[in-house]
């Protein structure tokens, strides 16, 4: 049974709810590429690049890989490098090489034809129910609701839902409510308007309730608790990570390594990394470090560069606090060094067409 918070609170009926939506989308509605094709690929990148980004950002990327890879076929026989650099600046990047795997299992699995139904979705990689709903429905017509954090936000305070949304115990509570409401002969056009009215009107911070058109019937307007819906719990506070980067240059290259499985940017690239607990690292540590990569470094040109640059990125789960210790080397590394760690010396251009993490990207540019 659903948890409403009071028995004696108006319901909307899925009649009403859904007619509503209905007649508000129509009006509302923002003019995005993707709301115009029936296209499942195109669908698929839409729902995978906004996934945890706001459309304004996701916009210019959803266009770059349509360009880029304009299907599925192109994108799954492209270098997973080359997918991550045009993913750059997005974050997650474990969602660029999900999508890469997902798109090679289509063509080798599918024959290039994505799944037709909700279930047959599902088989594929990194697609969990959200994003096969909303394919299902968008491109194919499945009578199967979507659930998003709009349309958690949207059930919980219309309905005085307090289950906590982060619990997974939650999501069959939350589903079933949106299944009841799904217009079957409008199952698309509902999804895009649910959706779309908890990013327009009924917003996490000053939703527009005065010219709401559920609000008569929204439990939580009713009982002034717009601001306490939905529940949801706090996630765990980000711990922080001190990152002292080797900035090694050797005339004009710079040595760069990928980033390898087992940590936050695989498959990207940055430079020879010392992690410690602390944000200051001496001069003469620096050099042990370079020392222990077997380089030659010139002591008065690494005294010139201090104190070294210091950049702030915040992830997920994590802070980083990186400072980047430039040193000029008088000879190259030795292979022994390029062997162990990976590290490779990079021309700029060369160095534009890698996969990096903003952080470094931010850091390259100041030093242009």
């Amino acid at each position: 049974m659903l948890k409403t918070a009071s028995t004696t609170a108006s319901v909307p009926s899925p009649s009403f709810l859904a007619a509503a939506l209905l007649a508000w989308y129509p009006r509302h509605r923002r003019d995005l590429p993707w709301r115009t094709t029936r296209n499942p690929y195109a669908i698929w990148l839409s729902e995978v690049i906004l996934q945890q980004t706001r459309v304004a950002q996701g916009l210019p990327y959803y266009l770059d890989f349509l360009t880029s890879y304009p299907t599925v076929h192109e994108l799954a026989a492209a270098p997973e490098q080359e997918v991550l650099r045009h993913w750059q600046g997005l974050g997650y990047y474990s969602r660029a090489r999900n999508m890469h795997h997902t798109a090679q299992q289509v063509v080798s699995e599918f024959g290039g034809q994505f799944p037709t139904t909700f279930a047959g979705l599902r088989q594929l990689k990194g697609v969990g129910p959200y994003t096969a709903a909303a394919i299902a429905s968008f491109a194919f017509d499945e009578a199967v609701a979507v659930l998003d954090g709009n349309v958690f936000r949207v059930l919980a305070r219309v309905f005085g839902l307090h289950s906590d949304i982060a619990a997974p115990s939650s999501r069959k509570e939350f589903q079933a409510l949106a299944d009841q409401h799904l217009p079957p002969a409008h199952a698309a056009e509902f999804n895009q308007a649910i959706m779309e009215f908890g990013a327009l009107q009924c917003t996490p911070a000053k939703p527009d309730c005065l010219f709401c058109p559920l609000q008569s019937q929204c439990w939580a307007f009713q009982h002034g608790e717009v601001a306490l819906l939905p529940v949801k719990s706090k996630a765990k506070a980000a711990r922080t990570r001190y990152f002292h980067y080797l900035v090694l240059r050797y005339g004009e290259q710079l040595y760069l390594k990928e980033r390898l499985a087992g940590d936050i940017w695989q498959g990207l690239y940055d430079f020879a990394l010392a992690e410690t607990d602390s944000a200051d690292l001496p001069a003469a540590e620096v050099l042990r470090h370079v020392e222990a990569l077997g380089g030659n470094y010139d002591a008065r040109r690494v005294a010139e560069d201090r104190p070294a640059p210091m950049l702030r990125h915040v992830l997920s789960h994590q802070k980083l606090e990186a400072r980047f210790h430039a040193v000029p080397l008088v000879a190259p590394l030795p292979e022994t060094a390029l062997r162990d760690t990976g590290l490779r010396a990079y021309s700029a251009a060369e160095i534009e067409e890698l996969p990096k993490p903003v952080l470094i990207s931010n850091y390259l540019a100041k030093i242009r």
